[in-house]
């Protein structure tokens, strides 16, 4: 494990960046070294043979036999994996909820374990057979889900195929739709159901050649695309993009008219801007609104314009806002979590975009 040295969250070796507070995690630390928990003899060496038992008295012990009665106070016994009953991922028991989809372990029933003997039996003691409570049956990866499901076993030819990335860009599973129009939403069941900013229809995939046409069903909190790095992307009066955490929309700079009576509003000049962006802290409120001047803005976390210095998921620096001629536009500039523009309209996508649904990011693959 990498300790955070910002927020002191424990992260896996292999992170780059904390999923506590997005600072970069240090590069100089070294994953523990593996310690065996039982006594297990190394390469090569032989195993010790235990003596049989003598005629008529106990039998012998064997050596590091594992104890059945639980763990004392202060104990660490191995406790076995929670898996989802949602995606199947294994999580460790103390988590409450899945590490993959979210899904709320604490909703698990869970089975109490046998009472273990006390001691051992006799030679020669005949003993019930041990009955062990049958477990619920939990869906395999990639098995087929319920009939309001849309996920598939497997690819299919005109297909789409969704792959969840965790937050350090791993994959957490992929997921098969068909090559007929498909609304997905929590109603799909899935990693899907377990995502509570999901809209219940959020959006609708229609593959189309080598593209698939993403319709947003008036969803709540919308979809969003991720651009490239160093790409221009055009925005518009009202369009909305992401940075980190920060919602934010372009506005235009409307004149404010006189009064009834004639009377000019006082305020500060507006010359040299050509809009502004507000942060959207609500469904329909906002916070506090940047003017765009002609040269333009930087966004960041330490560097530039407009600085978020609370949200780690912002890079020091991440984008920029330029105006040529007479447009705004949008230019991610190698941003570790990216920027994303909210898709307002019917859009086309290929394979390799990501798309950012509710709290997941999914990168698309259109199956030929």
């Amino acid at each position: 494990m990498i300790i955070c040295p910002k927020c002191t969250k424990e992260n896996q070796d292999h992170y780059k960046f904390c999923l506590g507070c997005g600072a970069e995690l240090p590069r100089d630390a070294s994953p523990k070294k593996f310690a065996p928990t039982s006594n297990t003899p190394p390469h090569g060496v032989p195993a010790v043979n235990v003596p049989p038992a003598p005629a008529g008295g106990a039998p012998a012990r064997i050596l590091d036999e594992p104890t059945s009665q639980g763990q004392g106070p202060g104990g660490s016994g191995d406790t076995p994996p929670v898996i989802c009953p949602q995606c199947s991922h294994p999580n460790p028991s103390s988590n409450k909820f899945c590490a993959s989809c979210g899904f709320k372990l604490s909703k698990l029933a869970s089975v109490p374990a046998p009472a273990a003997a006390a001691a051992h039996p006799l030679a020669g003691t005949a003993q019930p057979p041990a009955v062990t409570p049958e477990a619920p049956p939990l869906p395999p990866i990639g098995a087929a889900m319920p009939a309001s499901s849309v996920v598939l076993d497997n690819p299919v030819p005109g297909g789409v195929t969704l792959t969840a990335l965790r937050a350090d860009g791993t994959e957490a599973g992929a997921f098969h739709i068909a090559a007929s129009p498909t609304t997905l939403g929590r109603d799909s069941g899935s990693i899907f159901a377990g995502d509570s900013y999901l809209s219940p229809r959020h959006a609708t995939l229609t593959p189309k050649g080598k593209q698939v046409i993403i319709r947003d069903e008036s969803s709540l909190n919308g979809i969003y695309r991720k651009i490239g790095r160093d790409e221009p992307i055009e925005l518009g009066f009202h369009d909305i993009f992401r940075i980190g955490q920060e919602i934010l929309r372009v506005e235009p700079l409307t004149p404010m008219s006189k009064s009834a009576d004639g009377v000019e509003r006082l305020g500060s000049p507006a010359r040299g801007y050509v809009a502004r962006i507000a942060l959207l802290i609500g469904r329909d409120t906002t916070g506090n609104a940047y003017p765009i001047p002609e040269t333009g803005l930087h966004l960041g976390r330490e560097r530039g314009d407009v600085l978020f210095p609370e949200d780690g998921y912002v890079s020091g620096l991440h984008c920029r806002l330029s105006f040529s001629n007479g447009k705004i536009y949008l230019t991610d500039l190698g941003s570790s979590n990216g920027s994303f523009v909210r898709l307002m309209k019917d859009t086309a996508v290929g394979s390799g975009d990501i798309l950012l649904m509710g709290q997941q990011l999914f990168r698309i693959t259109v199956n030929a």
